[in-house]
């Protein structure tokens, strides 16, 4: 005896039209989402990239320090002179740990930036493509003019 199979059953239009329209909204959506998401990402990139920038500037100055202050306790061996040495060095070794913790979020922060665009892109395009064969399928119809009778 065979067993029947249950029949599929047919999707109403009304059911169509509203499935179709909450996928277009659903795009539409995450385009958004993804549009704010870069914007906002992009903007803690560029604050850590600036970071980055003022302790290079910060440990380059300091290297020039810790470099004339050899110097001068080259010279002259003094405590003061000692001091300096060891407090500007302790400054670098400080900067240098900072840049390192820095260069790890960055690094983190770039990749998600990256990840988001390709994704902010792909959402943009889809949306885009869908509105443009939306307003195509939506076109009214012309009217065709009846043709003038031969006298």
């Amino acid at each position: 005896m065979a067993i029947k199979k249950k029949a599929k059953k047919t999707v109403k239009g009304a059911a169509h039209l509203k499935a179709v329209d909450s996928a277009i909204a659903t795009i539409d959506d995450v385009a958004a989402a993804a549009t704010k998401a870069v914007i906002a990402t992009g903007k803690e990139y560029k604050k850590l990239a600036k970071t980055a920038k003022s302790m290079n500037k910060k440990r380059a100055a300091l290297m020039k320090k810790v470099k004339t202050a050899s110097k001068r306790l080259q010279k002259d061996a003094n405590a003061a002179n000692k001091k300096s040495v060891a407090v500007i060095k302790k400054d670098i070794v400080a900067i240098k740990k900072e840049a390192a913790k820095l260069k790890t979020v960055k690094s983190a922060v770039s990749d998600e930036l990256a990840s988001l665009k390709s994704a902010s892109k792909r959402a943009v395009a889809y949306a885009k493509s869908v509105a443009s064969a939306d307003k195509v399928l939506n076109k009214p119809k012309k009217k065709k003019r009846k043709k003038k009778a031969a006298k």
